[in-house]
């Protein structure tokens, strides 16, 4: 069975769950399209990398992403760094002759993403930015519905994805916080996964009308190399750092097929954990979806006997989207190591198979030229047209 060498230019927290899915995806669909070999792990020091290398096993080390982009023995460059470094090393992977796949949000922005799609198209390699959470059996079973027709033609999608760990003012000012690194706040950092839906599920978004909310100005300045997110809270007098970036942004959204919606994200709704879902309504019934119940997807069909219309659950399991690789009865559990499970199978398949992978660097700079429209729409408070936005890769 063919192997490709995998290197992956991060450590921390993602880095954990991009290695999970290279060590699980055999096990779970197999024969698998090829075997993932953790080759060689980057990180910003010896010591971490050396870490790294031994928890995430990975046979070799390095600090330097330009030495590992350029090894011959590397077929695929797994980039789960800070949004800002994004680019750089998916153009230098693509122009080597890599296979690329990158932590969402792909760029800082749309004319960076432009940058980078267009480096891929020209190298011909194949490329994915990493919106695991469509991965979710119960989400790839609401794509299934839709395409069957089964809620007819679509009137509206609501989609939300709201988050408590950062509203705390004492949780530190995380990389997340500060533009030159993340380019957006709540929009770049959870509010596209919520986009990627819309366009999975509905289609492609053609207009927005947004605001923009930062409810915390100012964040204590963390200590250390490593991204703690909300989990270290910072106590007494300690400097503190400017926050520039949005902490909740919420918009109206037309679809180029004549639905309507809405969609809103924020790292600041106490108790709300990782309450990412969707609600959309068709003609012919609703489908309605909520990350924190993800075996679940809610269903109504308009043709449901009198007796028995509402919303009923379809737990998936082996009968659902990429049921035959994971639990053998419905609603064992799936998790977020599954998504990213799935997300490895799909984009092996593709170089093994030379098909496109999807959602790939053109699905991503597509979500970015969303992303700042949003952004544009909040300054002007206006609608904005996403006609303009998008300009078609070389």
């Amino acid at each position: 069975m063919k192997k490709l060498n995998v290197g992956m230019i991060g450590g921390g927290f993602m880095g954990k769950a991009h290695a999970l899915a290279y060590a699980g995806m055999p096990m779970f669909f197999w024969p698998a399209p090829a075997i993932p070999h953790r080759h060689t792990i980057v990180d910003v020091t010896e010591e971490l990398a050396k870490d790294a290398a031994a928890k995430l096993g990975f046979e070799h080390y390095s600090t330097d992403w330009r030495e590992v982009v350029n090894d011959p023995n590397i077929d695929i460059i797994d980039i789960v760094t800070p949004n800002n470094t994004h680019a750089e090393i998916a153009i230098a992977a693509a122009k080597a002759g890599k296979h690329v796949i990158c932590e969402k949000p792909l760029a800082l922005g749309a004319e960076e993403a432009k940058t980078m799609l267009e480096a891929v198209t020209e190298a011909g390699v194949k490329h994915m930015v990493a919106f695991n959470y469509r991965r979710t059996p119960a989400v790839a079973l609401a794509k299934k519905y839709i395409e069957e027709g089964r809620i007819g033609k679509i009137l509206s999608f609501r989609g939300t994805y709201l988050q408590d760990w950062s509203a705390d003012p004492n949780s530190p000012l995380s990389w997340r916080f500060q533009k030159k690194v993340a380019g957006s706040g709540a929009l770049g950092d959870i509010g596209t996964h919520v986009v990627d839906f819309a366009r999975y599920l509905v289609g492609e978004i053609t207009d927005v009308n947004a605001m923009t909310k930062t409810w915390i100005p100012e964040r204590p300045i963390q200590t250390g190399g490593v991204d703690k997110l909300g989990t270290v809270k910072s106590t007494g007098d300690v400097p503190k750092g400017a926050v520039d970036v949005d902490d909740e942004f919420i918009t109206m959204v037309k679809f180029d097929n004549g639905a309507i919606g809405s969609i809103e994200a924020t790292r600041n709704a106490w108790g709300r954990n990782n309450y990412l879902t969707f609600e959309i309504h068709g003609e012919k019934g609703s489908l309605a979806f909520n990350y924190e119940r993800r075996d679940e997807l809610q269903v109504c069909f308009s043709d449901d006997p009198a007796d028995a219309k509402g919303f009923r659950t379809v737990y998936t399991g082996p009968a659902h989207p990429y049921g035959e690789g994971l639990w053998p009865i419905p609603a064992l559990g799936i998790g977020y190591g599954e998504t990213k499970i799935i997300e490895t199978y799909d984009f092996f398949k593709s170089i093994v198979e030379d098909t496109e992978a999807s959602p790939n660097f053109n699905d991503g700079y597509r979500v970015e030229a969303i992303a700042d429209a949003i952004l544009e729409s909040a300054e002007k408070g206006e609608w904005v047209s996403l006609t303009k936005n998008v300009v078609e890769a070389k």
